[in-house]
């Protein structure tokens, strides 16, 4: 009698999700064997890209196999499927060199994995035996049956054994990789929450059955109380506390604001804090968190106020902490849950750069800069985009990742350098505690922007715009500061298309996130894999720029656009 097989107990260790990427070719059984080597030896090259260049969320290789077996016809396509799916694949790439049958080879093997599976159609141009033939082919059967599939009709010689993909083919199947990694890695994580929607922020709120069922995104909900219970139980190690504290003092000195020992205490219980947070997300598995704070934990004098959790928010969100180097865990303060997912995304997309959380504070246009800038006594400079345009100032109390006040690549020494801790506004904040602050360099290029979520679509949509953080005089920045609250951190963006009109009328909230190192291509391929609208549609943007956005997807094309198909998906 045959037996079930049990499975182990060791409960210990819960690995991380790891989606597999599977390379594989259509082939015609009719060419010649010189023409089918080369095609395998395509498969090999593209899928030695996808392994050197796409990260997962974390900055950990990606594992990517390939199949030597060409799909010539349904046999090929289930042995090939079989060696997939036992290998973990989750994601597809087909790299097509010659003519192939589109129902006969990659429906056949597409088929036997799940409808979101991403598959991505990687070509050369070629003309001899027409692989870019077959990839229209089959990209148009596969939009004929209302599923997605993006072409990357790229470039590689026509001849040869050997055939070289050019940069912008890989970069363009490199972006679209990482957009499905980390489609594919988040489905299934956790994020937690502690406390409710704060300030009744409606902006903020934790859309529990939309995340789940939009990204895959499970979100586990603890009270705030219990943070204070393990403060008063001091449930930490007392001895990485200390570890804690000298670390900041030492990086900080006098630049850390402490008045008497009471102040000292107070600090102390927001570094303990980050310490038991994160001993809770670790035990939860969760890729990301946010925190209330305000008003129950800092600021309704009815209960006992506690101290802020700024330190806290911005250690979760930077690339160290007194450990040393790690991988920025994407945190949110006020409990703004779509500010959290937004952060968790594009760092994701970038395997691993700090997201930045701001206030939407200040849009200060033009003709408000020259009349500061003539106040404080500081010419503006005329070859400088921020100076003609204008700027935001974004700055948030809490949860500013520590790596936006230097340069990329700056060490932790020279990233502390620019930090100071001074004491929170006790109008605000009576729990005192510390805030953070710091002013970024500029010259940091990204994406800016937010999810949001609607309930007459039931879908989430990104707002979304290149941008850039200006450089201003020392004395215009002291006075853009000290316009708003000198006390927090400050991050001066310059949208790239969004006039500042459009910016300050069209954001989908009171809060900003920015992240270094996103292209506005593999944003869009996300976009397309997870069905987000686009918000993106400022007066100065063409609706297609050429090398900068993805080719728009046929199954768009043939459905009244990106956004009718997309919400034609969500139904």
């Amino acid at each position: 009698m045959a037996k079930a097989t049990q499975l182990a107990e060791n409960t210990a260790k819960s690995d991380k999700n790891v989606p597999v990427i599977g390379v594989f070719c259509a082939g015609d059984p009719r060419i010649d064997s010189d023409s089918r080597q080369r095609c395998r030896n395509i498969v090999r090259m593209a899928a030695d890209i996808l392994a050197d260049r796409v990260k997962m969320p974390d900055g950990s290789p990606v594992k990517v196999v390939y199949a030597s077996i060409l799909v010539d016809g349904e046999k090929q396509a289930d042995i090939v499927a079989r060696q997939f799916q036992d290998a973990g694949v989750r994601i597809l790439v087909c790299t097509p060199d010659t003519w192939a049958f589109p129902q006969l080879s990659v429906i056949s093997l597409l088929q036997q994995f799940p409808a979101d599976t991403p598959i991505n159609f990687t070509c050369g141009n070629s003309g001899p035996k027409p692989g870019v033939v077959f990839a229209h082919a089959v990209n148009g059967a596969i939009a004929q049956y209302g599923r997605l599939s993006h072409l990357n009709v790229g470039t590689w010689p026509d001849t040869g054994l050997e055939p070289a993909m050019t940069e912008n083919t890989a970069q363009a199947l490199v972006d679209w990789a990482f957009a499905a990694v980390t489609t594919q890695a988040l489905k299934g994580s956790r994020i937690a929450i502690f406390g409710h929607d704060s300030m009744g922020m409606e902006t903020a709120l934790a859309h529990i059955l939309p995340t789940r069922k939009q990204f895959g995104i499970e979100i586990t909900r603890l009270d705030m109380k219990l943070l204070a219970d393990m403060l008063q139980k001091k449930a930490y190690d007392a001895d990485e506390l200390k570890k804690f504290r000298a670390f900041v003092d030492g990086h900080l000195g006098s630049r850390l604001q402490i008045r008497d020992n009471a102040d000292s205490e107070r600090f102390n219980q927001s570094l303990a804090l980050y310490l038991i947070t994160r001993d809770l997300m670790k035990e939860l598995n969760a890729v990301g968190g946010g925190f209330m704070s305000q008003l129950e934990w800092g600021s309704d004098k009815r209960g006992i106020p506690l101290p802020v959790a700024d330190a806290m928010e911005s250690f979760f969100n930077s690339s160290f902490d007194h450990n040393g180097r790690k991988v920025p865990t994407p945190f949110a303060t006020e409990a703004d849950v779509q500010a959290l997912l937004t952060m968790l995304i594009f760092s994701a997309l970038t395997g691993g750069n700090p997201a930045l959380f701001m206030d939407f504070r200040k849009v200060w246009e033009k003709w408000e800069l020259d009349a500061l800038a003539q106040k404080v006594g500081v010419k503006l400079p005329e070859n400088e985009v921020w100076a003609q345009k204008g700027l935001v100032d974004g700055n948030n109390s809490g949860s500013a990742s520590l790596d936006w006040a230097a340069k990329p690549g700056a060490s932790v020494e020279e990233i502390m350098a620019g930090v100071s801790m001074p004491l929170a506004g006790e109008d605000y904040f009576p729990g005192m505690g510390n805030s953070v602050t710091f002013l970024s360099p500029g010259g940091l290029d990204g994406i800016a922007g937010r999810l949001m979520f609607s309930s007459l679509s039931d879908m989430f949509s990104l707002s979304w715009d290149e941008a850039t953080t200006a450089e201003v005089p020392d004395k215009l920045a002291h006075a853009l500061c000290s316009a708003t609250d000198p006390t927090w951190p400050h991050t001066f963006v310059v949208p790239k298309y969004a006039s500042m009109n459009e910016y300050k009328h069209y954001p989908p909230a009171n809060h900003l996130h920015m992240v270094q190192g996103l292209s506005p291509a593999r944003l869009q391929y996300w976009m397309d894999l997870n069905n987000v609208l686009s918000q993106s549609g400022w007066s100065a943007r063409p609706k297609f720029i050429e090398g900068v956005d993805r080719p728009t997807p046929l199954l768009y094309l043939a459905n009244g656009g990106e956004d009718n198909a997309k919400m034609m998906l969500a139904k």
